[in-house]
């Protein structure tokens, strides 16, 4: 299951575990005009473990969950001139 809702200056989704056994902590997924903000609580610090990833790193991200094993550089629409 998961939540979205669009505040003033992000949106924000919110995944939430159902599975039947060894829950995780929600995923609180914040989308800026300039960077993607992902929180979860963690039990054992009792904190929120912040990951900050730029457009850019986003978009590698994307495409990495499709290419196989390997390393690769995305060549960007402004690389291309």
């Amino acid at each position: 299951m998961f939540t979205i809702e669009h505040d003033f200056d992000a949106t924000v989704v919110t995944l939430v575990d159902e599975g039947s056994t060894h829950l995780k902590e929600d995923v609180v997924i914040n989308a800026f005009d300039d960077c993607i903000t992902l929180e979860q609580y963690d039990p054992r610090k009792d904190s929120v473990v912040r990951i900050t990833l730029s457009m850019s790193q986003l978009q590698d991200l994307g495409a990495a969950l499709d290419l196989p094993e390997g390393v690769y550089r995305l060549r960007r629409e402004k690389d291309a001139d």
